[in-house]
């Protein structure tokens, strides 16, 4: 055992803070500006709601009834099933997810730490959008700023992690994310104020779907999981540490609604402000460090608030970053013999090596450059290759996996007295794990291969 969480609300802090990172304020505003705003959103709300939710309830339910790492969490109720071990993969399959993403996680993570104090300073005030561009684009092709930056994200990590789940992680999200939530809302508020509301509302909330294609529907899924944390091992080494009484179900919809929440208000913090100026919105990777930073230079306040929006999109990526490096430290403490500490600095230091790969992508280094199509998609560094593997391959196929073996392989008996809950609510997630959520996937890989 390494420990439990102290109270429900304290899984719950955790938990959301696990889902809600750079997926909902820097990635989810681009895709969704790049895949037909309220379409992509519609797409994004059903794939939480039918297939999210189902994931992340066995996700946890695997954790809790494990009490191991996932790897060996499944391990043991394969054990438990009369099953063979290779279904453990359905718990290396998310460690090693959690494990690349991290690795240029960080990376992007340095880069909202860095403007901070790039907007803090005034640098960025008045500027216009060539300089905006230039400014980010020298930024991120500065190898020694980026493994700078990045550094110092992952040392915050190991030196919360290293200390445990109650001194540590706990204590950590008890601070940050109600911090979170009230700088998120008060950007919101300053943003529709200040912004192009209403040209922002219909943007995020009314549909275009000729501008979603089969590769959008196959990102709003992706991003479904890469958003709420699922198949990263996050959700089943936090449901690890739950006591016994709390309700699955009851706090896996409260994650889930907290975390897409947060994703919509994150569009109406950007958006309006996006509008008003005249920015694009299907902006990439870019969007907050160029686009952002034109409308916060003009604007009244903008540097006050465009400080405190980098200052919660920190937030918004350490409570995330903590909970990706987890599963590997508790994986290296049991399997290895090491102490927290040891298995947390050797970790941390292991995702800044790799990290190195996306410092690279960004710098324009030929050996980190190459040219790919996986399947129709383009791929031009490592960066893009291991985004794209693990958001839209690697987690998805996790959570079929999972999904498969929670509602086929482990006895229903057990799945029943885990979730502890009334015979319909019960009876409509089994039908959603063993069916409906194992075909939805299924169907988007077909499209994903061209056979559909």
């Amino acid at each position: 055992m390494h420990g439990q969480w102290s109270s429900r609300l304290a899984f719950i802090l955790a938990a959301t803070g696990a889902a809600v990172g750079l997926g909902n304020i820097w990635k989810f505003p681009y895709i969704m500006g790049q895949n037909g705003g309220g379409a992509f959103v519609l797409v994004y709300l059903l794939c939480i709601l039918l297939i999210g939710i189902p994931i992340m309830m066995a996700e946890v339910m695997i954790g809790r009834r494990g009490r191991q790492s996932p790897g060996h969490s499944v391990k043991t109720l394969a054990l438990e099933a009369h099953a063979h071990t290779r279904w453990q993969i359905a718990g290396w399959s998310g460690l090693i997810a959690s494990y690349l993403i991290l690795s240029f996680y960080a990376v992007i993570a340095g880069w909202a730490l860095s403007y901070v104090f790039k907007t803090a300073s005034g640098s960025l005030t008045g500027v216009t959008a060539a300089a905006a561009g230039e400014t980010f684009n020298q930024f991120i092709s500065d190898p020694v700023t980026l493994m700078t930056w990045s550094g110092v994200i992952l040392l915050a990590t190991v030196l919360v992690v290293g200390k445990g789940v109650h001194r540590g992680l706990e204590k950590t999200v008890n601070y940050l994310m109600p911090s979170l939530l009230v700088l998120l809302v008060i950007m919101a508020v300053y943003s529709g104020i200040n912004g192009a509301f209403s040209q922002a509302v219909d943007f995020i909330f009314k549909p275009d779907f000729s501008k979603l294609t089969v590769n959008g529907v196959l990102l709003a899924l992706g991003h479904a999981f890469f958003s709420l944390s699922l198949a990263s091992g996050a959700m089943m080494i936090y449901g690890a540490y739950l006591p016994a009484n709390v309700s699955i179900v009851k706090t896996s919809i409260w994650i889930a609604l907290a975390d897409t929440s947060v994703a919509l208000l994150a569009g109406m913090a950007i958006y309006p402000l996006v509008f008003q100026y005249g920015l694009s919105p299907d902006g990439g990777p870019g969007l907050i460090f160029v686009t952002l930073p034109i409308a916060f230079g003009s604007m009244p306040m903008g540097t006050l608030f465009g400080t405190v929006f980098f200052v919660m999109l920190v937030f918004a990526a350490f409570t995330s970053a903590i909970a990706m490096i987890e599963s590997t430290v508790a994986w290296l403490v049991e399997s290895k013999g090491l102490s927290r500490w040891q298995a947390t600095i050797g970790t941390g230091l292991s995702l800044w090596v790799i990290g190195l790969l996306t410092v690279f992508s960004f710098s324009g280094a030929s050996w980190a450059s190459f040219e790919l199509n996986i399947m129709g998609k383009p791929i031009n560094n490592f960066f893009e290759a291991v985004d794209y593997l693990t958001s839209a391959i690697m987690l998805p196929l996790g959570g079929l996996i999972v999904a498969v073996f929670a509602g086929w392989i482990m006895k229903q008996h057990v799945s029943k007295e885990e979730l502890n809950t009334h015979i319909i609510a019960y009876s409509m997630w089994r039908f959603a794990i063993r069916w409906f959520t194992p075909l939805a996937i299924f169907i988007v890989f077909l499209n994903l291969i061209g056979v559909l």
